[in-house]
Formats: C-alpha cells, structure tokens, sequence
C-alpha cells in the first residue's frame, strides 16, 4: 500500500527555529487548498498501488483548515485512491486549535489521529520559540481531544531549548506519560540556516544551543519512556505497544508515498520529486497545468532519479535510526561488502550491535546516529 501527504502551508504566526515551507497570511488559504485538490486529481497516476495505508495531514498549520476546505480535500482522495479500512489519517494541530468545535468537525471527518505540536507545557519555552500558544492551552488540549475520543494522539516535543532545565523537561515528558499519550516525536532543538533563531544567535538576542544538554537530555528521555513502557522505535519517535507511526514507519521502510502542495515531497522507489517552495508559483503551475499546459509541471517541482549507491545511502540513513536497523541482506554488491568493512568498528565499541545481519543502533549509538550513518555512505 502507499502513503499521502498533504502540505498546508500557513501558520498564524512563525516559530524562530522552524524551516518548513509556511506563510503567515491566510489571504489565499481557500484558492490553495482548491489548487491541493486539483493537484491530487492532476497526480493521482503516480502512485501505481492507489491503495493508502496512511494519509497525512501536515505544514504549516493545517489545523487551520475551514471545514468545507478539508471536506473538498477528501472528497477528492475518495474519488483518486482507495483508503484501507484501517488506514491511519493523521491531522496536525496547534493546541490552539484544538477546540470543541473543531474536535466536533475533526470528529465528523475520516481523520482518526491527532500530531499537536505542544513542544512544551512551560511558557518561558514557548515564548523563547515564539509558538501561537501558551502552557495552559497546552495542558488543556490533550484531555479535551480525549474527550471527543481521539485517543490515538501523538505530540511533538522540543528538548535543549536554553530556557529548559533537566526539571522542567521531566515534567514535560511525566505530563504526557500520565495522560497516557500512546506516541511522542521528541526533538532536539536544531538551528537551520536562515530562520529566525539562527539569525537571533548569530546577532547574540540568543544564546549558543548547547549540544552536551541536548545530549543528556535525550539520555534521560530514553530512560523515563523504556521505564514507562515506551517502545523508542526511531530515533525521535516512541510509542506505547500498537501505536508506531504507520505514516513515517512507512517513509523509514521506503514504501512508496505521494506528496501534494507546495514543497511537498514524493517518492516511487526509483525516483523523489520536490513541489515548489513558493505559494505564488505553485498555484500558477497548478493553473496551467489544469489547462493543459504540460510544460508547467518543470515549474511545479523537480525529479532526482536514485541510483543504486543513493539508493543505498537512503537505506541507511532511514533504516539505522529504526529499531529495526538494517540487513545486509537487503544490500547488493558491492554496497554489501563496503557495509561490513565499515560498520565492524561501531559494532567493536559497541555503538552498534549485529544479529543474523541485522544492525541496530544502541542506546550509545543512537547519540551518534547522524555521524554513524555519514560514515557508512558510499561516495561514487
């Protein structure tokens, strides 16, 4: 089966460490969702498997969406693709949003899963990431989305932020685990080029991200969620028994997906393409193509065709940071026998251990997993 994303590409305000595709001006949010459903009926012939294990719901803030853009969007992926009877269709949302009378709409629609990006429950947190909500929105949204019955929730989490103690972290990772959240996606606080924490960094309004904190304090996170019953499936993500990501289990297995809306990404196991990152172009290249304008889709996004050694380097940078690690079984030559050259030296510090050729990261490993990875792709 394949996968669906759906880029929504607003948010009422920016967050300082935030690099996504988004726009702060809702001014042309119902002529892109219609642009989004043409997209979907234009590209419905990409995926050759049009039956979806998983759709995604994500941006930006598609939380903002009215109810009648939403409704448009899946009367259209009724009509192209077939939705599997358990498919996992996931919506993100700001605590912000989460409302008893957008719970109601939410819980009208196919959407059976919640992604709220809490980040944190302490205010000096959300106000150093400049979020759209504070604490007690955050601490409140979570029981009220239960209470509509949306139980299969996961929430995103920020760890190494310079506002946040050792203290302060626990008792955002206690909340959830007492709420019996059944997933969390818990990252470090990342500085990208060209956002506003980089520049507030570079101009000394923000002091240096330590990377010793973040380290200790995703030792610790480990910790509390193994001891809690968590399973840390993926490097950033863990989740109660039953609850994996199906969605992003599926990006990390490679299985194919496609990707509407401006930078939206799609993949078909030989090749990724990439959506405009430009409102403005996209909805011109959505246009002319809806009238028959072949030539636009060079304006709509861009093709990389994978070849073998790229193909292998995605294995491993997807496959090595799941709990399920990666098989030299599933690696020709001569990627198999370069593998096993290199991986012997983690797997003798035990960074990494082997069994039946398969490797998987430790818990030591996994605080080096990006530099592991990079030493174990092959330059052509």
């Amino acid at each position: 089966m394949s996968g669906l994303y759906l880029h929504v590409p607003f948010c009422k305000q920016a967050c300082n460490y935030c690099n996504f595709h988004f726009s702060t001006s809702l001014k042309y949010k119902g002529e892109m969702t219609e642009a989004i459903v043409q997209e979907l009926l234009l590209r419905k012939d990409y995926l050759e498997d049009k039956h979806l294990s998983s759709v995604y719901f994500g941006g930006g803030t598609p939380s903002l969406l009215a109810e009648e853009e939403l409704r448009s969007l899946f009367v259209m992926i009724d009509k192209c693709f077939t939705l599997a009877a358990d498919a996992e269709i996931t919506l993100e949302a700001n605590p912000d949003d989460i409302t008893a009378e957008n719970l109601a709409r939410w819980q009208s629609s196919p959407i059976n899963r919640l992604s709220i990006g809490i980040q944190s429950f302490a205010d000096a947190d959300l106000v150093y990431m400049n979020r759209a909500h504070n604490a007690e929105e955050a601490r409140r949204c979570i029981a009220l989305a239960q209470s509509f019955g949306f139980n299969n929730l996961t929430v995103d989490l920020i760890y190494g932020t310079p506002t946040m103690s050792d203290l302060v972290w626990e008792k955002n990772v206690r909340t959830l685990i007492e709420a019996q959240v059944p997933h969390l996606s818990c990252y470090a606080l990342t500085v990208e080029p060209k956002t506003a924490l980089a520049h507030q960094i570079k101009t000394g309004k923000s002091p240096e991200v330590e990377e010793e904190k973040a380290a200790r304090q995703f030792e610790l996170l480990m910790r509390w969620l193994e001891d809690a019953g968590y399973e840390h499936y993926e490097i950033s993500n863990f989740a109660l028994p039953g609850h994996r990501a199906m969605h992003n289990s599926n990006y990390w297995r490679a299985h194919h997906y496609l990707g509407v809306g401006p930078s939206a990404h799609s993949f078909n196991g030989h090749s990724r393409q990439w959506n405009v990152a430009n409102n403005a172009k996209y909805l011109q290249a959505i246009v002319a193509l809806k009238d028959g304008v072949v030539e636009s889709a060079i304006d709509l996004f861009e093709k990389e065709a994978l070849s073998p050694a790229d193909q292998y380097n995605e294995y491993i940078l997807t496959g090595l940071r799941t709990s399920w690690g990666v098989s030299t079984t599933k690696m020709e030559t001569p990627f198999k026998a370069f593998f096993e050259k290199n991986i012997q030296q983690y797997v003798d510090t035990k960074l990494v251990f082997e069994e039946d050729g398969v490797f998987v990261l430790t818990k030591e490993g996994r605080l080096l997993a990006d530099r592991i990875s990079s030493d174990l792709f092959f330059d052509v």
